[in-house]
């Protein structure tokens, strides 16, 4: 078990339980994890075959029977026993199948706790399988990402790296740089005898290469960090250009109020979509106009500040619109969004209303840079959609989705990663320069920490407890 000097540690000694199911369901199950919880369980359980002896029972074991209060029967339940260190915590443990009746669960939780359990906090099951060595930091984790992921491909790389395929390369990086900066200390012991330990060559190889890879993986926090979170499209254009029944026919539902009044939406509105495995966040913005009005304002606001977050802008403008005009609109987000990899399309909307040649002569003169698009739709009709949904699967880095990479979508892991990337920066620039050896040490010191900082081989109370609060009850 991993040793801490903090508060985590003074429940070690407990027995915790809580529910492991939300509501909605026929079935829950209590979860109950500690030295206690077999002996706890024994207390208010009477399996269906008497000769059975709760206490004996081997890991894995499922046995049939009635939890009891006194002469009252609670439910009939099915119990699920783990033996240390085979289990989830690496703990004794026991789950109890029940009916989802909130009485039936709200009553076997008090009677655990009646009976010398205490009810979890959140996170706590899956922060003892850390401390217990079950899984490192990164993969616990993972365990939050995964019960939050709502789409295939946020699913995807949680399990990943749940599994450990993130953990696997953070130790192998750090288990090459340990093996270098043992020989240096060594050399720094033997500083007098003017030997060399650690083939300089090859260090600075080995650096080099470690450095590539934080580097990479640092580098991909940018789209696992949007596909964790929902991929953000801002819908944009003047009043009553077709934004917000466009965000009805993309959600298939009356999400937004549609009227032909300029300036009925006056504030954000947001919804999710999945698109080929993706979960896109689609927003829907207050037409950008000048205005008077102070309500009005404080939309357009926001509008501006949706533009800096998304990642894709869809400009909508309408068929009778001059092609000047539509020019401007889309020059001003160009210099909005420049240098920041966003994807504009251009939505030519309403082209019910126009004729197939007035379409496509407009079509040809929309100035478009490199990495814009323009399509003709007619959100009022439904046409032209299912491009939309093609360009915008297309705006996302697939072919790393679909292949064997390591992505990142943990802010914490990010960060850590720039810290490893600046302390070898300065170790390459270290070696090029014959700085001393003990300057070296230190900066693969820091790199090391960081990347163990990741992995929870190097943690702090603050960081464990940030971590964990953030998880549901029973996980």
């Amino acid at each position: 078990m991993r040793k801490f000097q903090n508060n985590l540690m003074l429940r070690i000694g407990e027995t915790i339980c809580a529910p492991a199911t939300s509501g909605g369901g026929a079935i829950a199950i209590i979860r109950i994890s500690g030295p206690d919880s077999i002996a706890i369980c024994e207390k208010l359980f009477f399996p269906s075959d008497e000769k059975i002896r709760f206490t004996d029972l081997p890991g894995y074991s499922v046995v049939y029977g009635d939890i009891k209060s006194g002469d009252e029967i609670i439910d009939d339940v099915l119990i699920t026993v783990f033996r240390a260190p085979h289990s989830y915590t690496g703990e004794n443990s026991a789950e109890i199948s029940c009916h989802a009746s909130p009485y039936i669960q709200r009553r076997i939780l008090e009677l655990l706790v009646l009976n010398g359990a205490v009810p979890a906090f959140p996170g706590e099951f899956t922060q003892r399988a850390f401390l217990n060595g079950k899984m490192d930091l990164s993969q616990a984790e993972a365990v939050a990402d995964v019960i939050a992921s709502s789409a295939r491909s946020s699913h995807r790389i949680a399990v990943n790296q749940m599994r450990g395929g993130f953990s696997a390369e953070i130790k192998k990086l750090r288990s090459e740089l340990l093996h270098f900066a043992s020989l240096i200390e060594l050399e720094l012991d033997f500083g007098e005898e003017d030997v060399e330990f650690a083939d300089r060559k090859e260090l600075k190889a080995i650096v080099i290469r470690v450095k590539s890879l934080a580097d990479s993986l640092a580098s991909s926090f940018r789209i696992g960090n949007v596909i964790k979170n929902g991929i953000p499209v801002a819908i944009i254009g003047k009043p009553n250009s077709g934004k917000s029944t466009l965000l009805n026919a993309l959600l298939m539902e009356e999400k937004a109020i549609v009227s032909e009044i300029p300036g009925t939406t006056r504030d954000i509105i947001e919804d999710t979509l999945i698109i080929d495995g993706i979960e896109y966040r689609f927003i829907d913005t207050a037409g950008l106009h000048e205005t008077s009005d102070i309500i009005e304002n404080l939309g357009i606001k926001k509008t501006y500040e949706k533009i800096e977050e998304a990642s894709v802008i869809l400009l909508v403008d309408e068929v009778d619109d001059s092609p000047k005009l539509i020019n401007k609109r889309a020059e001003a987000i160009r210099e909005m969004i420049k240098a920041s990899g966003k994807k504009l399309i251009i939505l030519i909307n309403k082209t019910d209303l126009s004729t197939p040649e007035k379409t496509k002569d407009l079509t040809k003169r929309i100035k478009l840079d490199k990495n814009d698009e323009v399509l003709i739709i007619s959100a009022l009709k439904k046409t032209g959609l299912d491009n939309l949904r093609l360009k915008l699967s297309e705006a996302v880095e697939k072919e790393r989705l679909n292949s064997d990479s390591i992505i990142i979508t943990n802010l914490r892991h990010y960060e850590a990663l720039l810290h490893v990337s600046e302390s070898l920066g300065r170790v390459i620039t270290g070696l090029e320069e014959s700085i001393p050896e003990d300057l070296i040490a230190i900066d693969i010191r820091q790199a090391i920490h960081y990347l163990g900082e990741i992995t929870g081989e190097i943690t702090s109370d603050e960081i464990l407890e940030n971590i964990f609060k953030n998880f549901c009850i029973g996980k």
